[in-house]
């Protein structure tokens, strides 16, 4: 070792004798040089210092170490604690059943049932039924015929989910009564005229469908729908509706379009002045493309509703085009959002729908469809803050043959007898006329709380017809307000509706028709319940609140007030 560290020194002092040499021969040139190639280094050139260089295999001696340990008794009055794992604090979560049943009673003899029962065999299936019934021993005031009703409705229903796509099929029934107690109130009816007649009218509805959806390709799906309705007076109606539709890329966009199948055909044994019947029979065959442009803040949707239709009855075919342009610009984030477009359509009307809308109606209807010629809307609507939200919009429309509902003419002093129990002035008529509207609409919202929250709508009509007075029983103003209260151990809620002035068109019997004004009305609503357990919960609901006998057509009063309670009970199979 002590060999190596002399030749080391060695080295070391002979290079820095050279190194002074040179340097004292040096000197400063400022002349030009011509760099003729730039020195481009190669890994060759590299000076590579050896991993494992080899030293001088002489031994050292290991120099003997030799030590002792004291050891001092240190006191100590140090206590550790016992560790505690410290707790997450978690709120209680109310635990989500797949079925349930209510059931309940009113006053005026008012059963109610609702449930919902559902199951599934793997992972990726459910079905089940919907089974709703309500109905009402009605206590009208004033009311000389039976006013009793009663809705019944079951709803199966089975639904597959695959990893490409899903579908799904339902099929059900339907089953309502009606009486037709509205007699004119002008006219005094005997008592032999009363237990003559016969109001009671009863629609049987029957419909399946199905649904079915693809994550990719050009085919994404479509819908299939199938009602058929009947009732007592053997009127009948099948309505068929089919929509595929399809997504075609076009260069980063995308093209929608769904195609239209719809087919609808009735019959009602007669009309209202005489016995001979009534058929409607029509084929509405369409596309509809879209075209969507997303654009940072800006969306805006290009596309078109086309149609050939084909009306049997009258054997007339005849082409129908309409825009369908909305566009959407957000303004301030999630505070302002504008929007505006105009849209047009050609509506199916059916009978199913017109007795939905007016179960008072008679079945005597001639059915036509409604040319939406236009439907220009402008809108803003977002968040005033993150408890705040609104929407308010005006649309002005153009409807050709808008179907109106009218009081039918009736065919009694109150004495004679009528053939059918709907010829009494006490049933209602679809009229057609040409209408233009300008609607006005706001809606508010108010979270005060996670558990609190109100709001409400209001809607401002003005109408304009060609053929009538007025654009019979449709309502210039109408507004809701709600408000709704809930936690863990009970709820309460409150609907206030507000409904303005109609006008209708009366014919006594022998007499000129003359327009009547129907006064607006207020109708307020409470419901509330108690919340035993997570299974179990008591409700209450009290209808008309006011107890106001108003009209909401023509000589039909509604109930009082109407009391509910009942129970909910939620499990699992």
């Amino acid at each position: 070792m002590k060999n190596l560290i002399s030749i080391l020194t060695l080295v070391l002092f002979t290079s820095a004798l050279f190194s002074q040499e040179e340097s004292a021969k040096d000197t400063l040139n400022t002349g030009e040089i011509n760099v003729v190639k730039p020195y481009t280094p190669k890994i060759s050139d590299a000076f590579k210092i050896k991993e494992n260089p080899s030293l001088d295999n002489q031994k050292i001696p290991k120099d003997s170490v030799s030590y002792t340990i004291n050891s001092v008794p240190v006191a100590s009055t140090f206590t550790p604690a016992k560790g505690k794992a410290q707790g997450i604090a978690k709120e209680k979560m109310d635990r989500i059943y797949e079925n349930y049943i209510s059931a309940g009673f009113g006053n005026n003899t008012t059963p109610y049932l609702e449930a919902h029962l559902h199951s599934s065999s793997t992972r990726n299936n459910d079905f089940g039924a919907f089974i709703r019934h309500l109905s009402s021993k009605a206590n009208v005031k004033d009311a000389l015929l039976d006013n009793n009703f009663s809705d019944t409705s079951i709803d199966f229903y089975y639904k597959q989910f695959d990893r490409d796509y899903n579908w799904e099929i339902n099929a059900g029934l339907k089953h309502q009564i009606y009486n037709w107690y509205g007699l004119p109130k002008s006219v005094t009816h005997s008592e032999s005229f009363i237990n003559s007649i016969d109001p009671k009218q009863k629609y049987f509805n029957i419909f399946a469908g199905g649904k079915l959806n693809f994550e990719d390709g050009i085919f994404k799906g479509g819908k299939v729908e199938l009602n058929q309705i009947s009732d007592n007076y053997n009127s009948n109606e099948i309505h068929l509706l089919v929509q595929p539709k399809v997504e075609l890329p076009i260069s980063s966009e995308l093209i929608n379009t769904t195609a239209t199948i719809e087919f609808l055909s009735g019959k009602f044994n007669q009309n209202y002045i005489d016995i001979n019947n009534i058929n409607h029979n029509f084929l509405k065959l369409g596309i509809s493309p879209n075209f969507k442009v997303l654009r940072d803040d800006l969306t805006v949707n290009l596309g078109a509703n086309i149609y050939y239709n084909f009306d049997f009855e009258n054997s007339v075919n005849k082409f129908f085009a309409y825009p369908n342009v909305t566009a959407s610009y957000k303004v301030s984030d999630e505070t302002l959002i504008a929007y505006a477009g105009v849209t047009g359509d050609l509506k199916m009307n059916s009978f199913r729908e017109f007795a939905e809308e007016n179960p008072f109606i008679s079945p005597t209807l001639m059915v036509q469809q409604t040319d939406n010629q236009y439907n220009g809307f402008v809108g803003a609507k977002g968040q005033f803050s993150s408890d705040v939200s609104y929407n308010f919009k005006a649309n002005f429309s153009n409807e050709k043959n808008k179907p109106l509902f009218v009081n039918n003419n009736s065919k009694t002093d109150g004495n004679t007898a009528v053939t059918n129990g709907y010829e009494a002035g006490n049933s209602f008529n679809v009229i057609y006329d040409n209408v233009k509207a300008l609607t006005i609409t706001g809606e508010l919202n108010i979270d005060v709380s996670k558990d609190f929250k109100f709001g409400g709508t209001v809607e401002f009509n003005n109408y304009s017809t060609t053929t009538q007075d007025e654009a019979w029983n449709l309502p210039t103003v109408q507004s809701a307000l709600y408000a709704d209260y809930h936690n863990n151990s009970w709820f309460a809620g409150a609907n206030l509706y507000f409904v303005g002035k109609r006008y209708d068109f009366v014919t006594p019997f022998a007499g000129i028709g003359e327009k009547v004004e129907l006064d607006s009305y207020v109708d307020l609503n409470l419901n509330g319940g108690y919340v035993f357990t997570d299974r179990l919960t008591a409700f209450a609901k009290a209808n008309n609140v006011l107890s106001t006998n108003y009209e909401r057509f023509r000589n039909f009063d509604a109930q009082g007030i109407q009391v509910l309670l009942g129970i909910t009970y939620k499990f699992d199979f």
